[in-house]
């Protein structure tokens, strides 16, 4: 989601101030960060930089901002560190900002920090056209802000409540992008399975949207994949599932964060969902489409978590099998409900369950990536490998696939690789001229 802010903040920037991009922050008059108060550790990269830029400020002119995912306790040590600090709704801002820096910015322009973020400016926000960071993966955002307030989480103090974009705006940006020749399109938002429930009866739902675009791709008759990211699973239904399989430019990859495999974890979580329920989640896409790669999110040493709680995890990842988990320790994020509670895994023992969690996905990995070799798969190649001579590319799950190739033209556009050899988190090819794709690819 910050990624795709970014675009629309550079859009700002270079429309309407004349400031014109560096890829070099040393070369920059002006320098800014989208930080994320979900996790202590991305706070502490912030104070390591703002410190690095403001030693720079002896030196030569330089102007600070930041904005983001901040929650009001960071915003507020924000405010006397940097030049500018807004909210993204207030982006419109930025440039009469930038024209009287060196004055910090006074919390009126962004309201008490205290309350809880308006969404009030989303719609203009939306508006912005992005400059898209690539020519041929884009992001969309579908939606802003979170209801579910589960306890670790610090989104609905940073984003505000659940609004819906117009999906009007919605497909016709997919479909500006795929005219364009967009090969990987990402659906963005907290929660996008609740899409238009903040607007029933005014708005499509989900999966009508997922529908939308996927009539379109028919339509359009191009080759591409459009993703979709996060889905909750209180909201993740069936019919969702049914429109991806009926789609073929809807990508046969879940996201979809368990956060836990023990119920009363998720209950003091406040996820509103049991394992049971993503159980049936799960066999509904193995059922209706086998070849689904399944990613998730995982928080080890919550508050209170039991050995018998982080194994009932180990047990749900050997049952589910995930392609990929991003794993994290938890952290006590200011605001949050969980922040009230005490932090009481050592933190020896969350590193020790996040080394365990890994090895069993990395296991687990290993099996799905070993099946791929001598089978044909359609990758996207996103660029160059960190092996010499090699491209990187991923497939339509998004496993990462590497090929011995050098040319720069195959880059952002799709090809078609036999696996030859296969490690935990990626596989290794050879480019086919034809495709000859193997079932169920």
């Amino acid at each position: 989601m910050n990624m795709s802010d970014s675009e629309r903040v550079r859009t700002i920037i270079e429309t309407q101030t004349g400031y014109q991009w560096t890829d070099h922050e040393e070369e920059a008059n002006l320098v800014g960060i989208l930080a994320c108060s979900v996790r202590q550790k991305a706070i502490d990269k912030v104070y390591s930089r703002i410190t690095r830029w403001n030693k720079w400020k002896s030196r030569r002119n330089l102007i600070t901002f930041i904005s983001g995912c901040i929650l009001p306790a960071d915003m507020e040590k924000f405010l006397k560190l940097f030049d500018i600090v807004f909210r993204m709704s207030e982006l419109e801002k930025l440039p009469e900002m930038i024209r009287h820096y060196g004055v910090v910015t006074p919390a009126s322009l962004f309201g008490d920090l205290k309350r809880m973020p308006s969404n009030d400016s989303i719609d203009e926000f939306w508006r912005i056209t992005p400059h898209y960071s690539s020519d041929f993966e884009a992001f969309v955002p579908i939606q802003n802000g979170c209801d579910k307030f589960c306890t670790f989480c610090a989104v609905p103090y940073t984003r505000g409540r659940e609004v819906s974009r117009p999906s009007g705006e919605i497909i016709h940006e997919v479909q500006q992008l795929v005219e364009q020749g967009y090969k990987s399109i990402t659906l963005l938002g907290q929660n996008v399975n609740s899409y238009g429930l903040d607007k029933k009866g005014e708005e499509l739902s989900f999966p009508q949207l997922l529908e939308a675009v996927g009539r379109m791709g028919e339509d359009l008759g191009h080759e591409f994949w459009v993703y979709f990211t996060s889905p909750h699973p209180r909201d993740m239904t069936d019919e969702v599932v049914e429109v991806v399989a009926r789609y073929r430019c809807l990508a046969r990859q879940f996201h979809l964060p368990v956060q836990s495999g023990d119920d009363k974890v998720l209950i003091h979580m406040n996820r509103k969902h049991t394992v049971e329920k993503y159980r049936q989640i799960i066999h509904s896409i193995h059922r209706m489409i086998p070849d689904a790669t399944i990613f998730t999110d995982i928080i080890t040493g919550f508050s209170g978590e039991t050995e018998e709680q982080h194994e009932n995890t180990r047990h749900m990842m050997e049952e589910f099998k995930y392609n990929m988990a991003y794993i994290a320790q938890y952290s006590p994020r200011p605001g949050a409900a969980s922040s009230r509670w005490a932090d009481d895994i050592a933190p020896d023992i969350k590193r020790r369950r996040y080394h365990e969690l890994s090895n069993d996905l990395r296991k687990h990995a290993l099996v799905h990536n070993t099946n791929m070799v001598g089978k044909s798969y359609r990758v996207l190649v996103t660029g160059h490998d960190r092996k010499p001579g090699f491209l990187s590319a991923l497939t339509e799950g998004k496993i990462v696939c590497r090929f011995a190739a050098t040319e720069e033209t195959l880059i952002g556009k799709f090809t078609d690789i036999v696996i030859t050899s296969a490690t935990d988190f990626s596989v290794e090819g050879e480019r086919v001229a034809v495709a000859v794709l193997s079932e169920g690819h």
